[in-house]
């Protein structure tokens, strides 16, 4: 019955290899959680094989996919199936599979948070009752608000706050401050805490963004990745992590907005688009940074 299924699934596709599926996504794009290179390393860091997959058309490879059974490859609910649930945390991520604008690639494997951009590349989409956050252009932002924003943070540094980039750290540090941070926060472990440091090592590369300090102390940080496609700039926002003890200062909310800019800026640089994702639109701090946006399931 399983091999029935996974034939059905699988019908008009065919198994391809990794260095197929990179050259399909260096020239059709994607987003992080289908980027070659994070799906490599994160899936090895499972133990769970990728089976790659592909659809040909007049010689050419026209769309292509990483799954983990009937599931899409890093998927939450593939590490669930395969009894390894929270190994590790990509938040909700905005999914955006290698296809040709044209492709109409049927999807048969379970997928959640696929971008409207898979519109028309993949069919078999269907309404999700959830939204993603993506954050606004700076021009959306009111100017009292931009203009807060860079109060909060010279009232940060005037009280000796200095900002660092997250390049400036080893992968044990960052993983570090995220965790105890992020536990300060929330008042619970940070999903995959356990191997977190793993992770951060695999994925330093395509990490962005920066720490706040505070007295000499790590306050403020956010877990964010970020890779380039050709023509768009995808990054993902997991989660972040603030000392309460700070919150007169807004270090959170001054971290964004250094965050958010600065990619900006970046994309817009390259001549490209940016597609930040916050993740679910969950929380009403998102609403200040981000529009809401339709996403599908399959």
């Amino acid at each position: 019955m399983l091999e029935r299924l996974a034939l059905w699934r699988e019908r008009g596709w065919a198994p391809i290899d990794e260095a197929a599926y990179a050259q399909v996504w260096a020239r059709f794009g994607g987003s992080v959680a289908t980027h070659p290179q994070v799906v490599q390393r994160l899936a090895g860091l499972a133990g769970l094989p990728v089976r790659y997959l592909g659809i040909e058309r007049g010689g050419e490879l026209i769309a292509a996919l990483p799954a983990w059974g009937r599931h899409l490859a890093l998927s939450k609910e593939g590490l669930k199936a395969a009894g390894k649930k929270g190994l590790f945390d990509l938040g909700n991520a905005e999914i955006i599979l290698p296809a040709s604008d044209t492709a109409q690639a049927p999807l048969r494997h379970r997928a959640r948070y696929l971008s409207g951009l898979n519109q028309g590349r993949f069919s078999g989409l269907k309404a999700q009752p959830e939204q993603l956050a993506m954050a606004r252009e700076p021009e959306e932002l009111s100017k009292k608000f931009r203009y807060n924003q860079r109060r909060e943070l010279r009232l940060l540094e005037e009280a000796g706050g200095v900002v660092r980039p997250a390049s400036d750290f080893s992968a044990a540090e960052l993983a570090r401050i995220y965790c105890d941070l992020f536990a300060r926060r929330w008042g619970f472990p940070a999903t995959g805490a356990a191997r977190m440091a793993e992770v951060v090592g695999l994925l330093q590369p395509f990490i962005i963004g920066s720490v706040i300090f505070l007295e000499g102390e790590p306050i403020a940080t956010q877990l964010i990745y970020r890779v380039e496609a050709p023509q768009w700039i995808s990054v993902e926002y997991v989660n972040g992590g603030v000392d309460p003890q700070t919150r007169e200062f807004s270090p959170g909310s001054v971290l964004s907005f250094l965050n958010t800019q600065a990619a900006w800026e970046d994309a817009r640089a390259r001549g490209k688009a940016l597609r930040f994702s916050f993740g679910r639109a969950d929380r009403e701090y998102k609403a200040r940074w981000c529009n809401p946006v339709e996403v599908w399931q399959a």
